[in-house]
């Protein structure tokens, strides 16, 4: 397998209330999914090829739960990318060169019997980890913003985190709520507002989330 390693941030949106029932091994609250995650590559590789500085995000959707695939799926690389690094990022994000259900992408692949074409489009992403609040965007394809979760009695911001010792996709997150829209996407997420989105350091490779010592 061709040796390769992500290590950046991702933002992420889903339809589930926030907390998602995935998280803990449960059902999706109205029993289907739908998703976009977006990620930034600070320092990265397939084989020889460099990924440092760029961007990708993907947009899912399954008519159940996640395990039950027949889902569809559409990824959209950052125009930057050249040829290679494209072919590289197409690689990782459909669980090519990668240990079996090692990723998200891997996971997240096979559960898709549906691929739409891959697009190209200027990637963005932004953070702010003092106000937790963020935005990422995949030119006019789709956008996700987040904000922090409101205390349900005082409406003030409400700090969460999640820890998967045995996760695919993070170590820890800070969830908060998010909204996204898919106008320019094959595939339109109709039930993503004030839902469920966490943000992370992503720490990705062919044998899966590489944690601290």
């Amino acid at each position: 397998m061709t040796d390769w390693a992500i290590h950046g941030f991702e933002i992420a949106n889903c339809n589930c209330v926030p907390g998602c029932p995935c998280q803990f091994s449960q059902l999706p609250n109205d029993g289907t999914c739908e998703a976009m995650l977006t990620f930034r590559i600070d320092k990265g590789h397939y084989g020889d090829t460099s990924l440092d500085g760029l961007l990708a995000a993907a947009i899912y959707k399954w008519p159940g739960p996640i395990h039950e695939g027949n889902g569809e799926m559409q990824l959209i690389i950052d125009e930057r990318a050249t040829a290679d690094q494209k072919a590289a990022l197409e690689a990782i994000m459909t669980g090519q060169d990668t240990a079996e259900f090692a990723t998200m992408f891997f996971v997240f692949n096979a559960m898709c019997t549906t691929k739409h074409e891959t697009l190209s489009a200027a990637v963005s992403l932004s953070y702010d980890k003092e106000t937790g609040t963020g935005h990422a965007r995949a030119g006019d394809i789709g956008e996700t913003s987040v904000e922090p979760i409101p205390n349900v009695v005082s409406g003030a911001p409400h700090s969460v985190q999640i820890k998967l010792p045995n996760g695919f996709e993070y170590d820890v997150a800070s969830v908060a709520r998010g909204s996204t829209k898919t106008p320019g996407s094959a595939i339109s997420l109709e039930k993503n507002s004030s839902t469920h989105a966490h943000v992370a350091e992503l720490h990705l490779t062919g044998a899966g989330v590489q944690r601290a010592a």
